[in-house]
């Protein structure tokens, strides 16, 4: 009589078990991912993003190693190839510029220099400007843009109206009159290292006010949030709000206006070096490029569309990640 009543216990053990696995499938299911992990998987899903973020990777690696790579193909910026010039009409002797397997994508009108490494020289001066410059935009935005929405009142509009000035200030002018004027030699920079000094400053000093409005108005928003409320009834001073209730939230759209800084402040400096106030010759840069490429459009075609692909496809790329990483970081976004 004893038998049966243990075979039901029998039998309830692998139940037991089933229903513990199946409990802990589910509570594997319904972990909680952090904001960067969704950020992540919502932009992994992104092709044109996640493409536009290889380029940019790879523009970076390339700018980086523009040394190794010109060495190791024998060319130099900076050498003369007066040989592959035709004396009477000065382009490059061949097709399409003189693009050889010495020189893979030509060489330039008049002197030969070759085109393929000034290009990867270019990007160093291209990707130095833009980045340098969204940082001193994004540290001085971030800092007032904070302060004005935090504190308010007379802060607020002083900041606010000194916003208002900058953004109606006519900023390629005056980059163009203060680079002129420029010494030669500056602490303890000479030539192109001022110029290029110049540039990162006045391009972010006049770029900050664009980060600037972002941050005050979402400031202006957390402020009134509960956990700031929370923080103050608890005695939190405001430095301690500022940096660690504030800041940590406004982290997603200051990523997300620096990547779509970059790419202006590099036309920006194209501009400037197309104008003829950006880096001087014989350093490299896209903008100077097109500008000496002017005289040659009808002989010599490739020599600028080259430098414009350039920018072109670096713009473009900074442009596709960005708005990538705008859709990754929307809590709203619908993809």
């Amino acid at each position: 009589m004893t038998a049966p009543l243990h075979e039901p216990a029998a039998e309830a053990a692998p139940g037991a078990a089933e229903e513990a696995a199946v409990a802990a499938a589910d509570a594997k299911a319904v972990q909680g991912r952090s904001l960067g992990r969704i950020a992540w998987e919502r932009l992994k899903r992104d092709k044109l993003a996640l493409t536009g973020g290889v380029v940019v990777l790879l523009l970076i690696v390339i700018a980086l190693l523009a040394p190794v790579i010109t060495s190791l193909l024998g060319q130099d910026p900076d050498v003369y190839h007066e040989s592959l010039i035709d004396p009477l009409f000065s382009t490059p002797k061949g097709s399409l510029g003189g693009i050889s397997g010495d020189h893979l994508l030509g060489v330039e009108p008049v002197n030969g220099r070759d085109i393929f490494a000034r290009i990867l020289y270019g990007a160093r001066i291209s990707l130095l400007v833009g980045f340098l410059s969204a940082v001193v935009a994004v540290v001085i935005g971030t800092v007032l843009g904070i302060l004005a929405g935090f504190f308010g009142g007379w802060v607020d509009s002083l900041i606010s109206r000194v916003m208002d000035g900058l953004l109606a200030f006519p900023q390629l002018l005056f980059i163009i009159a203060l680079v002129s004027v420029m010494p030669n030699e500056m602490l303890g920079l000479s030539g192109t290292g001022v110029r290029i000094f110049v540039m990162i400053l006045v391009i972010g000093f006049f770029g900050w006010p664009y980060i600037g409005r972002v941050v005050r108005g979402q400031t202006l928003s957390l402020r009134e949030r509960e956990y700031v409320e929370a923080a103050r009834s608890l005695g939190a001073g405001r430095i301690y709000i500022l940096f660690k209730e504030l800041l940590p939230n406004l982290v997603a759209p200051i990523i997300v206006y620096t990547t779509m800084m970059i790419p202006t402040n590099i036309l920006t400096e194209a501009a400037l070096s197309f104008l003829g106030v950006g880096v001087k010759p014989p350093t490299s840069s896209w903008g100077q490029m097109l500008s000496s490429a002017i005289d040659y459009y009808d002989s010599d075609p490739m020599y600028m569309v080259i430098p414009g692909v350039a920018i072109f496809i670096t713009v473009l790329a900074f442009n596709l990640f960005g708005d990538g990483v705008r859709d990754a970081l929307d809590p709203k976004g619908s993809r």
